[in-house]
């Protein structure tokens, strides 16, 4: 039987139980827009959530030091750890597997000032690789810090882009001049903005970045906050950890099994354990969706057990003239699949109808921007197709296996 002839059939049989099927098609279509536009959302926000996470920085170990809570060879616990410039490089030499490795000083309330306007800020003095290694990078005519400010302790500055509209506003900003202190800096680069989501001590477009050789004069500081690092392939970050707590260890002499005598902050475990919280999430998302059309599902079969039922006579008839039960079997198919893919075409235009209009709403900065990915596609159809099948095959079956002499004599 031609497609077309089936549809006019479906038509005319479904036509004898409008309400019915008005709220069958009405079941696929929520449980296809529950599934898609929840699949949707949940894609959305987890791209975000990673473009918000690598906003610090990809694949950074942050190194800080801190207290002992173990004796160890004579020493008692309690024992105050304190890094320097040097064990940035004794780390970059000991631990293997490195791509950078580079020290940061930092101190609140340090006043920053332009004319009649002041701030404080959070002031950092960090080395020329400290831009690329933290994703701090500069706006179009400007520049980040170089090794020639930190080999000649020049006082020159980058500022953040909100730190940078808090003193210039629209005005230029690069090759202007700021007062840190009551000590003058030129403003060489400005940070292009990023979107930020994890951070320390204070987010990076609030910051004041100088070279670390002034910092260091200006301050008097001998004691750096962070160690930061990035390991050449993010799989060998806690084997990296491991070999750079023993390499301290042995310098300061505590036991290299104490994790509070130096502080870590491993991006990379925060980044498997977001991936594997989303994959949950996602599943979540998607088990919600599938059992609202398995519910839709169930309306489809109880309308083509109905079909079956009025048209007992016909596939009676049809039988005794020759068709065969996969003929029966595959008409009550098609036409329970026709159903679901008629709600399906409602289902998913619903839901990019939806998804356009929260993509207008300024909410990407916190739950993305909603999108219909393929995968996203395949697993709806899927599920869809399965619905189908499975609503669809009973009432076939039983079609299917009507006796036609049976089926004749039905309501005779």
């Amino acid at each position: 039987m031609r497609i077309a002839t089936v549809f006019q059939q479906l038509i005319d049989d479904l036509r004898r139980q409008r309400l019915r099927t008005a709220l069958t098609v009405l079941g696929i279509t929520w449980g296809t827009t529950a599934v898609v536009a929840l699949l949707a959302f949940g894609v959305g926000f987890e791209r975000q959530m990673m473009i918000n996470f690598r906003g610090m920085g990809d694949g950074l170990v942050l190194v800080s030091g801190g207290r002992t809570t173990m004796p160890f060879r004579g020493f008692p616990e309690r024992r105050a750890i304190r890094l320097v410039e040097d064990d940035a490089d004794l780390i970059a030499r000991e631990v293997p597997g490195l791509e950078v490795v580079t020290p940061e000083y930092g101190t609140w309330g340090r006043h920053v000032r332009r004319g009649e306007v002041r701030t404080e800020v959070y002031l950092t003095g960090v080395r020329a690789d400290y831009g690329d290694l933290r994703n701090v990078f500069p706006q179009a005519g400007g520049r980040f810090l170089n090794e020639a400010d930190v080999a000649g302790q020049r006082r020159v500055v980058v500022l953040g882009d909100e730190l940078k509209r808090l003193l210039f506003g629209e005005e230029a900003a690069v090759g202007q001049e700021v007062f840190i202190g009551r000590t003058p800096f030129t403003v060489v680069g400005v940070m292009a903005p990023k979107t930020q989501n994890s951070s320390y001590s204070a987010r990076d477009e609030d910051r004041a970045f100088i070279p670390i050789t002034t910092y260091r004069v200006m301050e008097g500081s001998r004691h750096v906050n962070y160690i930061v690092f990035r390991p050449l392939d993010p799989e060998l970050s806690q084997a990296a950890v491991t070999r750079m707590r023993e390499v301290l260890a042995r310098k300061y002499a505590f036991d290299p099994r104490d994790r509070d005598a130096v502080g870590v902050w491993d991006v990379n475990e925060y980044a498997t354990i977001l991936k594997y919280v989303f994959i949950g999430t996602k599943i979540f998302l998607g088990l919600v969706g599938a059992f609202t059309l398995v519910v839709g599902g169930v309306g489809v079969a109880n309308i083509m057990f109905v079909v079956v039922q009025e048209r007992t006579r016909e596939i009676g008839l049809r039988r005794s003239v020759g068709a065969r039960r996969r003929h029966i079997l595959g008409q009550v198919l098609l036409e329970a699949l026709l159903v679901v893919g008629v709600g399906a075409v409602l289902g998913f235009a619903i839901a990019w109808a939806l998804t356009g209009v929260a993509a207008l709403l300024p909410i990407h900065e916190w739950v993305g921007t909603p999108s219909i990915s393929l995968e996203v596609t395949l697993f709806t159809a899927a599920i869809l197709g399965c619905v189908g099948l499975v609503a669809g095959l009973l009432p076939a079956r039983r079609a299917a296996r009507l006796d036609p002499a049976e089926a004749l004599r039905w309501n005779a």
